[in-house]
């Protein structure tokens, strides 16, 4: 597979983990190559997005292409020039 440059946007509470940037880029050939080098080239993020055991916060959603990730059969799906990956926090309370 092709490494390919996919930009992530990301919400403006975790851009003090990226240096102030909303979208950042990263070389990836797959939505979970994607997602692991988000998390290597931001490792802060880690923290805000994953729980102690590993898995993904309740109120955290990886979109890819504007689908949640969670909807996808795999997460090894190819990537392509002019795919896009997103991160969402989901805001709760009463």
């Amino acid at each position: 597979m092709a490494t390919v440059s996919v930009p992530f946007a990301l919400p403006g509470l975790l851009t003090s983990c990226t240096g102030g940037e909303k979208v950042v880029t990263v070389e990836a050939d797959t939505v979970a190559g994607a997602i692991e080098a988000l998390l290597t080239a931001f490792p802060l993020l880690k923290v805000h997005l994953y729980e102690e055991g590993g898995s993904l916060r309740p109120l955290v959603m990886f979109l890819y292409n504007d689908k949640s990730i969670k909807w996808l059969p795999t997460l090894d799906i190819p990537l392509q020039r002019g795919d896009q990956m997103s991160v969402l926090q989901l805001v709760s309370g009463g």
